[in-house]
């Protein structure tokens, strides 16, 4: 099965690449990871993790219960590694382009001879 790979997808994937990790983990590491740019709610991190699940990109991998609190752990697997891969030399293939045609930009020239 195959999805997208939404930025809340791409964050928790990269965030599970570190190791195995509980839900509350996950949501920290999003943030610091994205620069504080991707903070997960936790029906967000659940509904995605399920969708993860679901593909086959990530899988249960133990619980325990701390403080009175179970706490269920996920682990990357191999085809979540291959699809963290390959979304992440897409996003280098565009930023690429991107900056080539940024470096390449010939700013355009107003009627009165001033660059704009």
């Amino acid at each position: 099965m195959s999805i997208a790979i939404t930025e809340p997808s791409f964050w928790i994937l990269s965030a599970l690449a570190g190791g195995r990790r509980h839900g509350y983990r996950i949501m920290r590491e999003v943030s610091e990871l994205s620069g504080g740019r991707t903070t997960l709610k936790v029906p967000t991190l659940y509904a995605t993790l399920d969708r993860l699940e679901a593909a086959g990109l990530i899988e249960q991998d133990g619980e325990e219960v701390v403080d009175g609190r179970a706490r269920r752990y996920y682990a990357l697997t191999d085809a979540g590694s291959s699809a963290l891969r390959a979304e992440a030399e897409a996003l280098q293939a565009r930023a690429r382009v991107a900056t080539a045609r940024l470096a390449s930009r010939v700013r355009p020239v107003r009627a009165s001879g001033a660059i704009a």
